[in-house]
């Protein structure tokens, strides 16, 4: 049997490689290694952990790797943390092949990690474009990794360019749309989310419709953390509208992120809006799906929300340039754009599905894989 070790790091972590856990873990083949590390960990940043245990996985290692900060500095030194506990990790499991998902810190840890150690890396999410520090993290990975999982048709293609072999590249969409496949055929808000969640703030009748927020700060623009978010509380606030809003991932500027959503609901107490830190990946999409609009600066807007038709106001650069469908409006971190945007979503409605990442399938295709291909460290550059 190969031992697949899969790091998980954060919350969208995650919800982009939940069911390729439960297909390795189900595959006769395959042993999986679950190493759950950084903010997935912690409370504060919505103890994805839990929900991990709740759905019935053993953990095989757990990194406590984020250092307190959320800037700069403590970015550079979690992911060097990271890089000398996942060591450890792995001389200790001694796995044919690490997974890592994605372009966070964490996962530019994970691949260094493996690499030096003589150990294939199959990379999930590959030759993606998004700008500021994930599109360089993301591409480093790519130059490590040996296998590669990719979600989309161009990404597919960019990996390819960069001179990874084509028989190396596998186009199996992402795994996240596997789990929105099955909120897509059964869509029904099946729990009250104050009741099952708790949360903070008001908490407005969701009966006639509510929007969803998830802001995330920019890692090269972390300076204006505060700013763009309190631009978007205002906005979302004079919308007047029930919004239901959620924690920022830990990344630099997450502070002052977090620090501008507690000095604005204090001082201006907004009727309007409650707060959620994390919630299980199936309730999230069941939550957007039955909401009016998604609003913020989450993948989830460009990538879920594409296959299940949700109208998204996107905000700022941290998508920018990734694949996105028509049911995305772009603007910039303006109070006024943003509610000119949300107002035209809500007259627009639903938008049809757009399957840009994937069927549904991915989860399976991964394990087949992961079980089926060669595994080699060697690499050489084709061009």
């Amino acid at each position: 049997m190969r031992k697949v070790c899969v790091v998980v790091t954060a919350r969208p972590s995650y919800s982009r490689i939940k069911t390729a856990l439960q297909a390795i873990a189900a595959h006769p083949e395959l042993e999986l290694q679950l190493v759950v590390a950084a903010s997935a960990l912690l409370d504060r940043y919505g103890n994805t952990v839990a929900y991990i245990e709740k759905d019935g996985f053993d953990i095989a290692a757990r990194v406590y790797m984020v250092l307190e900060g959320e800037n700069l500095v403590t970015s550079a030194k979690s992911t060097g943390l990271g890089l000398v506990e996942l060591a450890t990790v792995f001389d200790n499991l001694r796995p044919d092949v690490v997974v890592t998902i994605a372009d966070r810190y964490e996962t530019l840890a994970t691949a260094v990690a493996a690499s030096y150690m003589n150990i294939p890396v199959a990379h999930v999410q590959g030759g993606e474009i998004t700008g500021s520090i994930d599109e360089k993290v993301r591409h480093a990975v790519t130059k490590l990794s040996n296998l590669h999982f990719v979600a989309s048709a161009q990404a597919a293609e960019r990996v390819i360019r960069m001179g990874e072999p084509s028989d190396t590249v596998f186009l199996t969409g992402c795994p996240s749309i596997d789990l929105t496949l099955d909120v897509a055929e059964n869509p029904g808000l099946t729990f009250d989310p104050y009741a099952k969640y708790g949360g903070v703030g008001s908490r407005p009748d969701l009966g006639d419709g509510y929007l969803v927020v998830m802001q995330h700060p920019v890692t090269t623009e972390h300076g204006l953390a505060r700013q763009h978010v309190e631009e978007t509380l205002w906005a979302v606030r004079d919308l007047g509208l029930p919004t239901l809003w959620f924690w920022p991932n830990v990344d630099a500027g997450a502070d002052e992120t977090a620090g501008g959503i507690r000095a604005f609901r204090e001082r201006e107490r907004p009727l309007n809006l409650h707060f959620f830190k994390n919630m299980t990946s199936t309730d999230f999409l069941r939550l957007i799906t039955n909401g009016r609009c998604l609003i913020g600066n989450s993948s989830v807007g460009i990538r879920e929300s594409a296959y299940l038709g949700i109208p998204v106001v996107n905000i700022g650069s941290r998508q920018q340039g990734r694949e996105r469908g028509g049911n995305v409006i772009d603007v910039g971190h303006d109070r006024a754009a943003i509610v000119a945007a949300v107002r035209r979503q809500l007259q627009n409605g639903r938008y049809p599905p757009n399957p840009i990442y994937g069927s549904g399938n991915a989860g399976q295709q991964m394990a087949h894989l992961l079980a089926t291909v060669p595994l080699t460290i060697e690499k050489r550059l084709t061009y």
